[in-house]
């Protein structure tokens, strides 16, 4: 199949999205489909290059003449609405390329819409976030998990994180979007069931099938060559949390979580310092910023157990996976897509997000007890099989197979129709 995947961000812009749509663009082309992305230039790197395999199309857009409003640093935002040079700088990719599948992520798909027809190819968008409904695209009204959309909330809310002027341009933009998108889209692949509840999918009737992310096969195989970042760790056995350094991942309670502990193992947070980490690092607690991935996933395996506190509807963190992957059990939020993934008393334990007292207690568990980290960490293997491309590939696929059946179906019945003495 020829596959078009619109993203507004691509490596060497990193992040959880980004990897997620590499990962998948490559193991795609492996499958032996022609696979090219479609994504926002950034200015330093190459307008076409190739990824391998993968073919890579950097596009610029109106937006990228306003940097004000929908950028920061290299990140340059794909806007709420049709960007117009954006949807014609796509026109011509598509014509050139002929796709027979597009498939979306986040915003990117805005431009792509006015080129939707009946009878194109099948549009697929992946839901990464809750950029359906929310102009911050977190579900989050002031700290707290936002109960649902509403119009005087979300533009109170938005002109908070962004400003006045871009915070309501960003929320009219939205639900005049969402209004189009939810129409045109074929299907929408949610990465977890909190996401397609936080969009409102199923509430609205919008047709979905709840596909995770997911991580290599090989994911835990020692890659070697980290010998400079693991001497930095401590030598005795540790916990580990992995993520941005941030209020909303729950760094600043497991600070808290970690200081009422005693005689506990070292703390090692490996990750990116954000202006909201406010606690101070307690003693025995470590922390390494810009690490590669491949020295991260080298550092859990001298791990006690994985911690990921999320306060926020997290929708699907791949680190609480590649944990399992590498056996270890996790102490998890009952929040977001962290539910899909880790099952409380069975691969881990689920605590409720904010709570220190219970997060204090089910790391004190799981220190103490090593029979049932193992335990845990078995299970993990097993489960983690669901969240690995060799499973989930396959799944998108079967998805992109069943859709261009559907199509193909429309049209042969259109034709016949058309052919038919009693329809002239």
């Amino acid at each position: 199949m020829r596959i078009l995947m619109l993203a507004q961000f691509y490596p060497p812009v990193i992040g959880g999205e980004e990897r997620h749509v590499r990962a998948l663009s490559q193991a795609l082309a492996a499958r032996g489909h022609d696979v090219v992305v479609a994504t926002s230039d950034i200015g330093h790197a190459p307008r076409t290059e190739w990824d391998g395999p993968v073919r890579i199309e950097r596009l610029r857009g109106t937006v990228h003449r306003l940097p004000s409003l929908f950028s920061e640093a290299e990140r340059r935002h794909a806007p709420p609405l049709p960007d117009p040079e954006m949807t014609l700088a796509l026109r011509r990719l598509v014509a050139e390329v002929r796709p027979q599948v597009v498939h979306a992520h986040n915003w990117m798909v805005h431009s792509y819409l006015p080129l939707k027809r009946p009878n194109g190819p099948p549009l697929v968008m992946s839901l990464h976030d809750y950029s359906l409904v929310c102009a911050k695209k977190r579900l989050m009204f002031r700290d707290r998990p936002c109960q649902g959309p509403a119009i005087a909330k979300c533009l109170t809310c938005a002109a908070d994180h962004y400003g006045p002027l871009k915070g309501t341009a960003t929320t009219l933009g939205l639900r005049l979007a969402a209004i189009f998108e939810s129409r045109i889209v074929d299907l929408f692949l949610p990465v977890s069931h909190a996401v397609a509840v936080g969009n409102q999918l199923v509430e609205r009737r919008i047709p979905f099938q709840v596909v995770p992310n997911f991580v290599p096969d090989d994911v835990a195989k020692d890659a070697g060559g980290y010998d400079d970042y693991l001497r930095r760790l401590p030598a005795d056995p540790y916990l580990l949390y992995v993520g941005d350094l941030s209020e909303d991942k729950g760094v600043n309670g497991l600070l808290q979580a970690y200081a009422q502990l005693v005689s506990a193992p070292p703390l090692v947070l490996i990750g990116r310092r954000v202006p909201t980490l406010t606690a101070p690092l307690p003693p025995g607690a470590v922390l390494f910023e810009s690490w590669p991935h491949g020295a991260v996933m080298a550092a859990r395996r001298n791990a006690l157990l994985a911690l990921v506190p999320s306060v926020w509807p997290d929708p699907c963190p791949t680190t609480a996976i590649e944990a399992m992957a590498c056996g270890q059990a996790v102490v998890a939020t009952a929040s977001g897509g962290l539910t899909d993934i880790v099952v409380d008393g069975e691969t881990g334990l689920l605590v409720p997000p904010g709570d220190v007292g219970a997060l204090r207690d089910a790391m004190r568990r799981l220190i103490d007890d090593e029979a049932l980290r193992q335990q845990f960490g078995s299970a993990g293997l097993q489960r983690v099989r669901q969240f690995q491309a060799g499973t989930v590939v396959p799944q998108i696929e079967a998805i992109y197979r069943q859709l261009r059946h559907k199509r193909a179906v429309r049209r042969r019945a259109a034709r016949q129709d058309l052919a038919s003495p009693t329809k002239r």
